[in-house]
């Protein structure tokens, strides 16, 4: 069958602790939509047989390292690409381990879906906890807990039935109540429940996980954003043919703008309306989310690059962040130290003026008595900036509501930051 190059995407994040089975469970997704090459397929299988295996260890398709295959685990974040006839996934396979935790952070950053595996036989474990929390903080909207290794405990109905309850109670409060989550047990290494209907698992009345993949809207949020599109490129031709043409190239980052729409520009506030929206040569009525577009107002205001262009009455310039970190270096983030901040397209000086609380993401607590934040460790930070940025809270505006912090002198990226 032909696959359209035109249908949507949806972004997966993988997490699970160390052997509960996610290399194997994306190895299977991949074998059983024939997203294998065939050589590749036969290197698998003798790899496996030189192991000593009786069956073919569809791990070693995602653990690509030559560490990860010695030790059997999965350290970077790799992103992999498969289709069925109905859409296409992009797959960032992270980390298990707590050490790795920043991995996780990156990897399901722009996820729509985040895939939690959980070992039939452990149950929930410290990791668990930390992967929702994570889910959580990026505000991922869907969440699948996949019970593995469901051969290991005879497919048995009432184990995955105490897993279910205790992830409820687990997520019994506010604080997950955004979270759109389902259970699917499944077997990797049989390939029950994952792209067929299970065979030993009758009792299972829900979808197998490929279908609830492929059932999954994708973007359905986006319209609902506030309006943002950030100016990359102020275009002046210099033709006569244009003369007097002036646009604003960029790409909207969410919510969605129509020609006639009254606007703000930040950070002057001044007001116009949009008189074109073009695209190539073709000009469109209305901009919708991830278009890149050129946007022409009906003044003659000034605007520039790095300026944001929003509905009027949108005022969101701020020179004081309240935020989430994940910290993503040796170096520990602490109080009165100065760094450079990026959102978006602009970049400024910031300093630390207090670090707020750690997160004990194993147990959902708060640590308000910490005066730094080390490797991999994730708290509240408030930061105060050289210039204003124009941002939005994380949980309003997934796409204009982070900002990534770089060492002044080694121009590494040392924290990734969620706003309030």
């Amino acid at each position: 069958m032909a696959i359209s190059n035109n249908k949507e995407v949806l972004r997966i994040a993988t997490a699970g602790s160390v052997d509960d089975g996610k290399s194997t469970l994306i190895g299977r997704l991949l074998f059983d939509t024939n997203s294998i090459a065939t050589d590749k397929l036969l290197a698998i299988e003798e790899s496996s047989r030189r192991k000593g295996l009786e069956y073919v260890d569809l791990s070693l398709l995602t653990d690509g390292l030559v560490a990860e295959r010695e030790q059997g685990i999965t350290i970077d974040v790799a992103h992999i690409y498969f289709s069925t006839p109905k859409r296409k996934f992009i797959i960032a396979d992270t980390p298990g381990h707590v050490e790795y935790t920043r991995n996780m952070v990156t990897g399901a950053s722009n996820a729509d879906v985040s895939i939690v595996l959980v070992d039939a036989r452990n149950g929930l474990v410290e990791q668990t906890h930390r992967h929702l929390y994570i889910s959580h903080l990026l505000k991922v909207p869907r969440v699948i807990v996949c019970v593995n290794k469901m051969d290991l405990v005879d497919y048995s109905q009432d184990r995955f039935n105490e897993i279910v309850s205790d992830f409820k109670r687990l997520l019994d409060s506010e604080e997950f109540m955004d979270i759109e989550i389902d259970f699917i047990p499944v077997s990797s290494l049989h390939g029950e429940n994952i792209a067929n209907e299970p065979k030993k698992m009758d009792w299972f009345e829900g979808q197998n996980l490929l279908d609830t993949l492929e059932s999954i809207e994708v973007g359905k949020d986006d319209d609902k954003a506030p309006s943002r599109f950030p100016v990359q490129y102020v275009i002046r031709p210099k033709s006569e043919q244009y003369h007097d043409f002036r646009g604003y190239a960029g790409k909207v980052a969410s919510g969605s703008f129509k020609v006639g729409d009254e606007v703000s520009i930040l950070p002057s506030g001044l007001r116009s309306r949009i008189k074109s929206i073009n695209q190539f040569d073709e000009q469109l009525i209305n901009a919708r989310p991830k278009q890149s577009v050129t946007i022409t107002l009906e003044d003659d205001v000034d605007v520039s690059r790095g300026d944001m262009i929003v509905k009027s009455g949108n005022d969101i310039t701020t020179k004081n962040l309240n935020s989430k970190v994940c910290w993503m270096d040796a170096t520990p983030l602490v109080n009165g130290k100065t760094y450079k901040l990026q959102h978006g397209i602009n970049e400024t000086r910031v300093k630390v003026s207090s670090i707020n609380y750690k997160v004990e993401t194993s147990a959902f607590l708060k640590d308000e008595t910490v005066s730094a934040l080390t490797l991999n460790d994730i708290g509240g930070v408030s930061l105060k900036l050289s210039k204003p940025v124009f941002a939005d809270s994380y949980s309003e505006n997934r796409s204009n509501g982070s900002f990534i912090l770089i060492d002044e002198f080694t121009n590494n990226t040392v924290g990734v930051g969620f706003v309030n």
